[in-house]
């Protein structure tokens, strides 16, 4: 039987909270360590109908790529979206636990798979951490001369099945140095666009970033949020699982992506 300390120990091996944002809320974020736990779901984002998932199925933990809570609260009452969602889990005795940025800066974390994808080369991080170069910030790397930035939209649009993505810029051109910040990605542009990138692969980006990358001469190959990062926590109850195989692990099976895709008819 693993402990609380076994679990929390191999998940913060996968992905080191001290790699994540100042502004984040990391770790372990509610309930108590009971003596064992034997289920862990993972999920991207905590909402009532997950957690219901997890009641129903007798989780012990759940893994929450997005925190929760992730401000302060004042209070916890079913006042509140967020009150309702942890009163559900402190009555059922469940716990959360989140990695977030400090997943996607980890050595094999979000960006890092996504790199992995699109077979990039001479891969590193945007922004290097400071006590490890190999881990960081983002990702970035280079793709052979052939590689359109339509062909790299299509390519991971394709391995992480969304129903299509957001391109600015010319499809046409060459992709070459490619940028990677999963998620929500706009405020990184001058950072990749100070590394050299000539294409920017990330979650979702406002109006005013993509055309600042444009002004940049970067093209933008926008795959939602979503689809950029619910893949990584199923490779995250995987992972767990294997270093840990007394714990049954899954990834929700009812999670899914917010907004819909409708094409126009």
């Amino acid at each position: 039987m693993s402990t609380p300390d076994d679990v929390i120990t191999a998940l913060e091996h996968l992905a080191p909270l001290r790699l994540a944002a100042e502004w984040d809320n990391v770790g372990f974020l509610v309930g108590t360590k009971r003596p064992t736990i034997q289920r862990v779901m993972t999920c991207l984002t905590l909402t009532m109908e997950i957690a219901r998932e997890a009641v129903s199925q007798k989780a012990d933990l759940i893994v929450t790529h997005h925190p929760l809570p992730f401000r302060p609260v004042n209070r916890i009452t079913e006042a509140t979206a967020t009150g309702e969602i942890l009163l559900e889990l402190l009555t059922a005795g469940i716990g959360v636990w989140s990695g977030h940025t400090a997943w996607d800066s980890a050595a094999q974390g979000i960006n890092a798979m996504l790199a992995d994808m699109l077979s990039l080369q001479n891969i590193a991080p945007l922004e290097p951490d400071e006590a490890d170069p190999h881990v960081g910030f983002g990702r970035v790397g280079t793709v052979s001369s052939q590689k359109t930035v339509g062909m790299i939209a299509q390519q991971l649009a394709s391995a992480l099945g969304c129903p299509g993505c957001h391109v600015a810029g010319k499809t046409s051109l060459p992709a070459n140095r490619i940028g990677i910040v999963c998620g929500s990605g706009g405020e990184s542009v001058p950072v990749a666009a100070a590394a050299g990138c000539q294409t920017l692969v990330t979650g979702e980006i406002k109006l005013h970033d993509a055309l600042t990358a444009l002004t940049h001469n970067m093209a933008v190959v926008s795959v939602g949020h979503h689809c950029s990062e619910r893949f990584s926590m199923e490779r995250m109850a995987q992972e767990l699982h294997k270093a840990l195989p007394d714990l049954y692990c899954w990834a929700s099976l009812k999670e899914a992506d917010p907004l819909q895709w409708l094409p126009a008819t």
